[in-house]
């Protein structure tokens, strides 16, 4: 009876385990094994003999910080790092400016057809970049573009979208278009939690709608805020989509015109697979090292308000 008794003890106890298992084996086989073989292929290059001809004459062999130093000292990829934080400047705080106002929008009582509203301006988010990025690229284009016919009807200048400086803009747009109804999600989930006491408590002092919302609801979603905030650093520092989608349609972007679009042209348009993962684990690192930087003042910022 004890033996018993102690299976069923220990079958108890490890049942949470047993659930873990798929997800864990999941997350070893696309995500951990991955990582680590991209880390050993970056320590990693490729040496020739002679001229390169017959069995043995290529060898991979051990490089070191060989393939860190080329990719830190690689013009390319830091012209690439430029224009993405040019281009993260632009959109993150058009993107979470937008989604902090549709949120409040929503939030208002004096607001009619919520669920159609908040539907629609999420809608955007779950088309996909590539198809996002094509829609788009179809309304950028002076041959197609009903916009520049209605502009050349009316005799207005037609500006060029697709090359220098509006480049920016004209791919910031599609990332605000795309990801400002997700972040709204985000924030108008933390107003709806907010009680409603703390509302009627504003009210019977006095605070005018815009004062609950400047000193009551953004206060309070601050979280929400710094959420939003860390996943539009990953994706900009990620972008690949927009740009690569855009690039048969102009001559102003180029393959190395962000840095995972350098990643992928050293990686299977010039066959430096060694060098092409040490650049995407500095990436990688870079991308990690911005986000919980950013976490960590983040959370110095509230403890000491909180400590006030």
């Amino acid at each position: 009876m004890k033996s018993t008794a102690r299976r069923r003890s220990y079958g108890v106890k490890g049942a949470p385990y047993a659930f873990l298992v798929p997800a864990t084996v999941l997350f070893a086989l696309f995500f951990a094994l991955p990582i680590g073989y991209a880390l050993w292929l970056s320590f990693r290059k490729v040496r020739v003999s002679g001229l390169g001809l017959g069995s043995g004459a290529r060898r991979e062999v051990w490089a070191g910080l060989e393939n860190y130093t080329d990719a830190l000292s690689d013009s390319e990829l830091l012209h690439g790092t430029l224009r993405v934080l040019g281009y993260g400047c632009i959109v993150m705080p058009v993107m979470l400016g937008l989604a902090l106002l549709f949120a409040l929008m929503l939030d208002s009582e004096k607001v009619r057809l919520a669920p159609v509203t908040r539907l629609a301006i999420f809608l955007p988010y779950a088309i996909p970049g590539v198809v996002a990025a094509l829609l788009w690229g179809f309304l950028y284009l002076p041959d197609v573009s009903p916009f520049y016919f209605v502009l050349d009807r009316l005799g207005m200048p037609q500006p060029d979208l697709l090359d220098g400086g509006p480049l920016y803009l004209a791919l910031s747009n599609i990332a605000v278009w795309g990801g400002t109804g997700f972040n709204m999600i985000v924030i108008y989930t933390s107003l709806q939690a907010i009680p409603a006491e703390v509302y009627e408590a504003a009210k019977l002092d006095g605070a005018t709608p815009l004062q609950i919302a400047l000193r009551i609801k953004i206060p309070m979603v601050a979280p929400s805020l710094v959420l939003t905030f860390f996943f539009s650093i990953i994706a900009t520092l990620q972008v690949y989509n927009e740009p690569t989608t855009l690039k048969p349609l102009t001559n102003s972007v180029s393959t190395t015109w962000s840095p995972l679009m350098k990643v992928y042209r050293d990686a299977f348009g010039e066959g430096d697979i060694y060098g092409a993962a040490a650049q995407a684990v500095i990436i990688a690192f870079a991308t990690l090292l911005l986000s919980f930087g950013f976490l960590r003042a983040a959370n110095r910022r509230q403890k000491q308000e909180a400590a006030r």
